[in-house]
């Protein structure tokens, strides 16, 4: 088993995400000890897509320059270790109702047409498929489905759109309002993880 294990807060040992991806890798590793684990924390800077990007890994010049060499590289890095994973382990603390914007730019690297996914008669399709995510979820006050929850279906919708359709959720939601219930909840559903 290849495990990838992202973490993507900006709040350091204090982070609630942090502490359940480990918690999830902790029980994939124990249940399967010889895993092999990768680690990437978005935190230390994910480049966002721009236009540089679009004509460097978009469009596949034949002749790329030393910049767009170093771009094409960069997101060819993101999308091995995925390529590469049987689980995905995601931190994905909510910020503002939303994901973290690091957790964005790392999506937005690893959606790449024909590689990823590709478009074909009967619309798109994933080609990450095989993989299973376990997205360890985080909010001070955002309840996990809530309307106000523009993380949790996004990330089953674009991870649905790679390929990736085994997607569970381990929440630690509402932490302000009840820290002890948010983390109980979280504890419960990890519990009900197979490993």
């Amino acid at each position: 088993m290849n495990i990838l294990h992202i973490d993507s807060a900006i709040t350091g040992e204090a982070s609630v995400s942090r502490k359940l991806t480990a918690d999830i890798v902790a029980k994939l590793v124990a249940a399967n000890p010889d895993a092999a684990l990768t680690y990437r924390d978005l935190n230390e800077g994910v480049p966002a897509i721009d236009t540089d990007w679009f004509h460097a890994v978009r469009m596949a010049p034949e002749n790329p320059s030393p910049a767009q060499q170093e771009l094409i590289a960069t997101s060819d890095a993101y999308l091995a270790e995925v390529q590469d994973a049987d689980v995905l382990v995601i931190g994905s603390p909510i910020y503002n109702f939303t994901l973290s914007a690091q957790l964005k730019n790392w999506l937005d690297q690893i959606a790449r047409a024909g590689i990823s996914f590709r478009y074909t008669e009967n619309g798109p399709q994933g080609l990450l498929k095989g993989k299973r995510a376990i997205i360890a979820y985080s909010s001070a006050g955002t309840p996990i489905g809530s309307d106000l929850d523009f993380a949790s279906g996004y990330l089953r919708h674009i991870l649905g759109f790679l390929g990736i359709t085994d997607v569970t959720f381990v929440a630690a939601d509402r932490l302000a309002m009840d820290r002890e219930a948010g983390l109980a909840r979280a504890q419960e559903a990890l519990d009900s993880i197979a490993a």
